[in-house]
């Protein structure tokens, strides 16, 4: 099918077209996350400001156990991302949300624990290397 310019438009869309390269099995990573978060942080409660040093373990733990889990899923051809985030539940509630608009095998999972006292956000991006 041919536009005003006279250029032709692909008869499948790019979203339809299965690419030759590996994905990255994220709802494989989002059932890790989801036991990951509530086992590290089930019967933790946000600590008093001397001890706040736990709050940057809890976070490094995720963080790292994490990125491993994503590197024994898939151990090349991805550059991985973990971000996590921990604070304090004052009722505020939390969201997050992040989408990937780079090419068809870059994935992003994430998952929210939240108690009556913290609130953690983690979110893992795979994208895809050359």
């Amino acid at each position: 099918m041919a536009n005003a310019s006279g250029l032709r438009s692909p008869t499948t869309p790019r979203s339809e077209v299965s690419s030759p390269r590996p994905k990255f099995d994220s709802e494989l990573l989002k059932a890790y996350m989801k036991k990951l978060l509530s086992s590290t942080l089930g019967s933790s409660v946000w600590p008093e400001p001397k001890d706040r040093d736990r709050v940057k373990s809890w976070m490094k733990e995720i963080g790292d156990r994490v990125k491993d889990r994503m590197l024994e899923i898939q151990p090349k051809g991805f550059k991985y991302i973990v971000l996590t985030q921990v604070n304090e539940n004052l009722g505020q509630g939390g969201r997050a949300d992040m989408v990937c608009h780079w090419e068809d095998t870059d994935t992003v999972a994430q998952e929210i624990y939240a108690n009556d006292s913290l609130i953690c956000i983690c979110i893992a991006l795979a994208i895809r290397t050359f």
